[in-house]
Parts: C-alpha cells; structure tokens; sequence
C-alpha cells in the first residue's frame, strides 16, 4: 500500500475516535430543549411572587397597628359592609371636616344640619345663636388641612353602628367683629391652627351612605 493511502486511513481513524469521544463527553439533543436554569432560581422566583392569603389588610394597618382594639372594630365594619375602605372614608373626613367647620364659623347650620347628629347640631345652634345676641360676627377663611390622622374606631355588634375618629388639625383665619365691626378676637392677618378630634358614626350597611358628626374634641 503506498505512502498517501496509508496516510489518510490514518488520518480517517483519529477523526472517528474524536468523535466518538466528543459524543461520550457532550451527550446528544434531540429536538427543544429548555434553557438550564440555576439551581434555587425557580423557587426564589416562586417566592417573590407567592400571595400570603389572610395576610394584613393594608387598608388597615397603614392607619392603625394591626392587633388594636382598633383594627378589629375597621375588620368588622368591613364585614358588616365589603365596600367600606378606610382611605376612602379619611378622604371623605377630609372634605366634611372643611364643609361643616366653615358652616358652623360663619352660622350657615341649615348647609351642613344633614351631616350632624342632633346633639352636636344643637350645640353648634347654641353658639351660633350666643354670637347673634351679642351682635358678633365671625370673618373666616379655610386655609388646609396640615394634619390628618385615624385617631380611633369602635363597632357595635348589636345596632351595626359604626363609630371612626379622627384627629385633624387645621389651619384658617379667624376674626370676630362687634356690631361696630370693630375686632374682638383673632387677627385677619395670622392663620389659626386648630386642632380636633371628630367622631363620625354610620349604620354599616345601611342604604344612606352619609356619616354623621357626633361628637367633637381636642
């Protein structure tokens, strides 16, 4: 056999011995494979995306802490009414704090009579009728609202009341003139800072979705 074919025979036989070794090694694909994945990525990512049932309820906790007297009462209005949110109802404090505080400075009473209960409405009518027969007049402007915050929460089991407190403190002008316009009180160029605690009740579940004020505070 001459010199050149011996040489590719050769040559031919350390090219299938590379290969058989190479399979040995690698191993085979058929078809798809999925890309490898680290070991522990799919339970870390299982993890991060697990939903705790019965966990906190948010609308809860970012208000009060979790295990007060407090909390359980907001649980069971919850569930004496599912469409009853906490930062819904402070939004709305919000806004009546500013409407029935402005009534009562400037003795508008009949604007805002449906959002307060009868007692605070007659104390609020005692004052406003003092101011008249003492000829004052009060000049107010409602500045903001520069604190907010749930200061408690009852539930009565029995009637389904629900009670909410909240601490507000505001800011506004507040001048009290005589019946000579003279001032008696306040000053129209400083912003009173007043500070309140309102408590606004409701029957959860009933169909009149208005709370009333029903009591006041510092």
């Amino acid at each position: 056999m001459n010199t050149p074919i011996l040489q590719l025979l050769v040559l031919a036989g350390i090219a299938v011995f590379l290969i058989l070794r190479l399979k040995s090694v690698l191993g085979t694909r058929d078809g798809y494979e999925p890309p490898r994945q680290v070991p522990g990525s799919s339970a870390k990512q299982e993890r991060e995306f697990e939903v705790i049932e019965g966990g906190p309820d948010p609308d809860i906790t970012d208000h009060v802490a979790e295990d007060s007297d407090a909390a359980k009462a907001l649980i069971a209005m919850k569930s004496a009414e599912p469409s009853f949110a906490v930062g819904e109802f402070l939004q709305g404090a919000r806004g009546a704090y500013e409407m029935i505080l402005m009534g009562f400075e400037k003795g508008d009473l009949a604007s805002i009579k449906p959002f307060l209960s009868e007692d605070v409405y007659d104390a609020f009518a005692q004052v406003v009728e003092q101011r008249e027969t003492q000829g004052l007049t009060v000049e107010s402007e409602f500045v903001g609202v520069r604190e907010m915050s749930l200061h408690d929460a009852q539930f009565d089991e029995v009637s389904r009341e629900g009670e909410v407190s909240v601490r507000f403190v505001g800011e506004l002008t507040h001048v009290v003139r005589d019946r000579a316009g003279d001032i008696v009180e306040g000053d129209e160029r400083q912003v009173k800072r007043q500070k309140d605690i309102w408590t606004f009740a409701r029957a959860m579940g009933s169909d009149d979705p208005n709370w009333q004020l029903v009591a006041t505070g510092e």
